[in-house]
């Protein structure tokens, strides 16, 4: 029996990455999607409380079902779990973007991409976010379908620890081939904000984030080394977000503990 495959992602159901992975997909197994009616990029782990979610299929897609939500990426995989397949088979791996842009470093915590696949790890189902470098329009995806095929059959045939997704993010395309895949840690790195003041035609002040993204990692082993070298990172997420490392020091040090 070919493997079913959850494809979703936060660019939105007709984005141009998310047809980069359902064509890939469709070379392993058979394939639905259910995705974001429109962008939801940046919406971390949210879920919809208090409002109307709404399915509704679409038929974008050549031979393979597919559904648009008006939720967020959690959202998508939550329904599909919950109402998709309920009466049938669960699938076997949960695949999300291709995103339209880094999901590296800290990225993944503000990530709606990465926030799909958690959400399949959640659920226990071997999950995948798969991101592309890339911010520019015309983004060129033609050279990551082999990848997007050999991780996802690696996950489907050997499995992954449980309460783990994989962060998977490619370089963009350049003059050389890339070099291969890095299995990595996190980099340590973040986005240094500001916010831009302005007024609008009205006289009314609104604020517009900027800022830079700073990387203060020196070492080789992680995500950010990777892309800029030209390879394929690969980082094991967890969703216990639990600092072990502190418990005993706090037990040790704090004074208000009984």
């Amino acid at each position: 029996m070919k493997p079913l495959i959850l494809v979703s992602n936060d660019d939105g159901i007709t984005s141009k990455g998310i047809l980069t992975l359902v064509n890939a997909m469709k070379q392993l197994g058979e394939v639905i999607v259910v995705a974001p009616d429109g962008p939801q990029s940046g919406m971390g782990h949210a879920i919809t409380v208090g409002e109307t979610l709404r399915l509704e299929e679409n038929f974008i897609f050549e031979n393979v079902k597919a559904y648009e939500c008006s939720g967020t990426p959690a959202d998508c995989v939550k329904i599909a779990r919950h109402f998709v397949f309920k009466d049938g088979r669960q699938p076997d791996v949960i695949v999300s973007g291709v995103n339209h842009g880094s999901n590296t470093s800290i990225s993944v915590l503000y990530s709606g991409t990465m926030s799909a696949a958690i959400e399949g790890a959640i659920e226990g189902t071997p999950a995948i976010g798969f991101s592309l470098c890339d911010f520019s329009y015309d983004a060129d995806f033609s050279h990551i379908e082999e990848y997007l095929i050999k991780i996802t059959k690696q996950v489907l045939d050997k499995g992954l620890p449980k309460g783990i997704a994989l962060n998977v993010n490619f370089p963009p395309k350049r003059n050389e081939n890339i070099k291969g895949i890095r299995i990595c840690r996190q980099a340590n790195a973040k986005w240094v904000e500001d916010f831009d003041m302005r007024y609008d035609p009205n006289g009314r002040r609104y604020f517009w984030m900027i800022g830079n993204f700073v990387n203060f990692d020196k070492g080789e082993d992680n995500d950010e080394w990777a892309i800029a070298n030209n390879y394929v990172s690969v980082v094991p997420c967890q969703f216990d977000l639990t600092g072990h490392q502190a418990i005993p020091l706090l037990n040790e040090d704090w004074e208000i503990l009984d």
